[in-house]
C-alpha cells in the first residue's frame, strides 16, 4: 500500500477521478455486485450522513441502539430526523426485537452496528434475519460493518448475503479500521441500486481523494497479509479479555478490536488513572470506556491499571 500511496501523492496537483471507477472496480469484482449497488465516501461517517440526507425528512425518525456509534444522533440531528435509541441488553448486545418494536410508520432508516461499538458483540445471522423478517420492506436497514474483520463467531453474518435478498438492505463498510487507512478516509456501501445511488446523488464531488483511492484498491489487493494481522489483534484481544476476566471485571463478547468496561459513574476517574500510566483509554461520559487493543506491552500496562483500580461502591 505505501508505493500505492507513495505514487498517487506524487500527482496530487491534479483532481482525484471524480467517478472514483478504479476503486468501483475493484469492489465490485471483489463483492461480487454491480457497481450500481455501490457507494463510496469519505470513510463510514460520510455515507451514514449521505444515506440520512437522502431519505429523511424532518420528523422522520432513525433507530438504533444506544450505547453505540456515537455519529448516528449526530445524522439524524443534521437533517432533522429524530433519534431513536433503543437500550442495549444488559450485556452490551442489541435487543433487536425491542428495535423491530420502535419502528413506526416515520421510521425510515434502522442502523445496526456490529459488532457494536463501543461495547463489542456483535450480532449472528439468525438473529438478523429474524429481525429483517420483523421491518417493514420499505424501511432501510443498514448494517455497520466497521469492524467486521475481526468477528470470530460461530454464526458469522453474511450483510452482503442479505443485501442480495433484501431490497431494504445496506451495508456500510470502512478501510479505516482493520486495513489501517483511518488517515486518508475512504469506506463504502453495498446496496440495491436505488438505494446506492441517492447515496451517490448526496456526495460531494471529488470526496474521495486520489490517493485514498489508490491505498483502497491496493488494500483489497492485499487481504492475504491484512487478515495475518487481524488475525495477531484478535488473539491479542481475546488475551486482554481473559485476564480483564480473571481479574473479576465483566467484559461483553468481544468482536472488535477493542474491549468495553462498563464503569458507569467511576468512568473519569479510570480514565484518569490510565492516563497516568501513559495509555490512552476512550471515555464514554458515564457509561464506561473502550480500550483500543494495541500493542502487547500497551495491553499489559492497561491490564495493571485495570487490577489496580477500586471502583467507588
Amino acid at each position: 500500500m505505501a508505493e500505492a500511496i507513495e505514487a498517487a501523492a506524487s500527482v496530487v496537483n491534479r483532481y482525484p477521478d471524480m467517478g472514483s471507477v478504479s476503486l468501483y472496480e475493484a469492489l465490485s469484482e471483489r463483492l461480487g455486485v454491480p457497481t450500481s449497488d455501490l457507494a463510496v465516501g469519505t470513510g463510514s461517517v460520510a455515507l451514514l450522513y449521505h444515506l440520512v440526507q437522502a431519505f429523511c425528512e424532518p420528523g422522520d425518525e432513525v433507530v438504533f441502539a444506544w450505547r453505540s456509534f456515537e455519529a448516528y444522533p449526530i445524522a439524524a440531528a443534521v437533517c432533522g430526523a429524530r433519534a431513536v435509541m433503543v437500550p442495549l441488553t444488559s450485556d452490551g448486545r442489541h435487543d433487536l426485537p425491542a428495535m423491530a418494536a420502535a419502528v413506526t410508520d416515520r421510521t425510515r432508516i434502522v442502523l445496526v452496528c456490529t459488532p457494536n461499538n463501543p461495547t463489542g458483540p456483535a450480532v449472528g445471522q439468525a438473529d438478523l434475519d429474524t429481525f429483517l423478517e420483523s421491518v417493514p420492506s420499505d424501511v432501510v436497514v443498514v448494517v455497520d460493518e466497521a469492524y467486521r474483520e475481526f468477528v470470530r463467531l460461530d454464526d458469522p453474518l453474511d450483510a452482503v448475503g442479505a443485501y442480495r435478498d433484501r431490497p431494504n438492505v445496506a451495508v456500510m463498510r470502512t478501510f479505516a479500521k482493520a486495513y489501517g487507512l483511518a488517515g486518508l478516509r475512504v469506506g463504502y456501501l453495498v446496496a440495491p441500486s436505488p438505494v446506492a445511488a441517492a447515496v451517490r446523488a448526496c456526495a460531494l464531488p471529488f470526496g474521495v481523494s486520489a490517493v485514498a483511492q489508490a491505498a483502497a484498491v491496493a488494500a483489497l489487493a492485499s487481504e492475504d497479509a491484512l487478515l495475518e494481522r487481524v488475525g495477531s489483534i484478535v488473539a491479542e484481544r481475546d488475551r486482554v479479555a481473559g485476564g480483564l476476566r480473571e481479574q473479576g471485571w465483566t467484559v461483553p463478547d468481544p468482536q472488535g478490536n477493542f474491549v468495553w468496561l462498563g464503569l458507569g459513574e467511576d468512568t473519569p476517574r479510570f480514565a484518569a488513572a490510565a492516563e497516568e500510566e501513559g495509555i490512552m483509554v476512550r471515555p464514554y461520559a458515564t457509561d464506561g470506556v473502550r480500550v483500543t487493543i494495541g500493542e502487547p506491552e500497551a495491553n499489559d500496562v492497561f491490564l495493571a491499571v485495570a487490577e489496580a483500580f477500586t471502583p467507588k461502591v
